[in-house]
């Protein structure tokens, strides 16, 4: 008895150890910091916020609705990332599973033949099943029943991990978010990069037949010999420069169509678009808000802080490892060596195992693990002040961009009217000998040049409508909320 009480005691002894042994090593920690500036500028409007419109009242051309409609439908890479979003769940239900207690049916049978001369086949020699009548050789063990087993997750460590999964599933479905913010960018700028090519067209066709005009007066003018056939053939060479100039527009026209069709999910096949709709293009009229909106509407700004909130599970569950864990084991049937003996209440049997374990020495695995969940932890924290840092800029210089080229456009406008009007004006001078046919042809391209100017100004100043927008945080559906079934964790 004494040394029965010795073991106890040795093995309580041996338990409290273990317990002391289980503190967790030190590590840094870091807060993130949310603290964002309280305005873009002096003169921005905060009452409202255009990245909160839906994409279809922001953009308000019917083609391009058409496009992005068809792109949010079949888009192939983000009906992949849905797809990864699928899986992502299934991972939670998968952990949910791990701290739940398993159970299952068991059914089993063996043959043993033991030596006679063992301690085993010694006791089997004589069996009270029939009076003075040995065991049977060879003897089955069969056996049928129920079995469960549990972790029970003292510490936390199971559920921390799956709460930590879920997290990362909400960053997957704001990670989808992002790409169909992206995407909605891409098909709008691509769309609007096509109508602005088209113009190009347009005013390369115009100055051709100004310069098939001028090529005539010129002509008529050698006829009359008022001038040269060199004359001529530089209006000739102009005519054919700018025709050349056609077939490069074309070929972008070509590219940019399908690189639309690649995005909406589609093979090459005409974009349709009004081809006229350039020159009415206004940008609409932009409101940011205020900084702290980007928290909310920004995409990958609240994946960021999912993935945060998922590593700091990751530290919670990586600590609970050095704790004890307590496994059960639990077993309920019948057993017996013969199949009629299973029906009887002697074959019944019932088993329940507790087993506390934990960690004594060797734990360098669970310290690395600890280590790297912090370290994981502080990069998600850099990770998302970034993301803040990143959106805050882009806001701002899309601001700065849109007011520049707003000014710019109003400029090259002006530059263009009135390098317009000194086309005919140079043409009439030549027609009177008052001015030669070199100042014609500069005038003329450079009245081209700043045609094709302004046509880049003004499709950059659509961009730039369409890079804050994407800034701000829109395209997204901001009505999409997590699945009700996780909103306690």
């Amino acid at each position: 008895m004494n040394k029965i009480r010795k073991y106890q005691y040795t093995g309580v002894a041996l338990f409290i150890v273990s317990i002391a042994a289980c503190k967790p090593i030190e590590v840094i920690q870091r807060t993130e910091s949310k603290a964002v500036p309280t305005q873009f500028n002096s003169t921005a409007d905060s009452s409202q916020n255009s990245g909160k419109l839906a994409w279809d009242a922001y953009f308000t051309d019917t083609n391009l609705q058409g496009l992005i409609n068809q792109a949010l439908q079949n888009n192939q890479e983000l009906n992949i990332i849905l797809q990864e979003i699928a899986q992502s769940r299934n991972e939670v239900t998968g952990k949910k599973g791990e701290y739940l207690p398993t159970v299952g049916a068991k059914v089993g049978a063996a043959v043993d033949k033991v030596s006679r001369y063992t301690n085993i086949g010694a006791m089997e020699a004589t069996t009270d099943i029939v009076p003075g009548k040995e065991m049977p050789e060879p003897v089955f063990d069969l056996g049928v029943g129920i079995q469960a087993q549990w972790e029970t997750d003292i510490w936390g460590k199971l559920r921390n991990a799956t709460k930590a999964q879920v997290q990362r599933y909400l960053a997957s479905i704001e990670g989808k978010n992002f790409m169909t913010t992206n995407l909605i960018a891409e098909i709008a700028n691509s769309y609007y990069e096509l109508l602005a090519l088209d113009n190009e067209l347009i005013v390369l066709n115009e100055n051709i037949k100004i310069q098939q005009n001028a090529y005539l007066v010129v002509n008529d003018l050698k006829q009359n010999a008022r001038s040269n056939k060199l004359a001529v053939k530089r209006f000739e060479a102009q005519i054919l420069n700018t025709q050349g100039l056609q077939y490069a527009i074309k070929q972008q026209i070509v590219e940019t169509e399908n690189r639309i069709n690649y995005l909406v999910g589609r093979f090459p096949q005409p974009v349709a678009r009004d081809y006229n709709a350039f020159d009415t293009l206004i940008p609409p009229l932009v409101f940011t808000g205020i900084p702290a909106d980007l928290l909310e509407n920004r995409p990958d700004i609240k994946q960021a802080a999912y993935e945060l909130a998922a590593a700091k599970l990751d530290i919670k569950s990586a600590k609970a490892r050095f704790y004890p864990s307590l496994d059960l084991t639990a077993g309920l049937g019948f057993r017996a060596f013969d199949p009629t003996y299973l029906i009887k209440p002697e074959a019944y049997l019932a088993n329940l195992v507790g087993e506390l374990t934990a960690p004594l020495i060797n734990k360098r695995a669970i310290n690395a693990a600890y280590s790297n969940a912090n370290a994981r932890q502080i990069q998600a924290v850099y990770n998302y002040e970034q993301k803040i840092l990143n959106a805050y800029i882009e806001v701002t210089n899309q601001l700065s961009k849109i007011q520049n080229l707003a000014s710019s456009v109003a400029i090259k406008t002006n530059e263009v009217n009135a390098l317009t009007e000194s086309v005919g004006i140079a043409n009439d001078l030549f027609k009177y000998a008052r001015a030669d046919y070199m100042e014609v042809l500069l005038t003329q391209r450079d009245a081209l040049e700043s045609k094709f100017d302004l046509v880049e100004k003004k499709v950059s100043q659509l961009k730039a409508s369409v890079s804050i927008y994407k800034a701000l945080g829109g395209g997204w559906d901001h009505k999409d909320l997590p699945p009700a079934d996780l909103k306690n964790y």
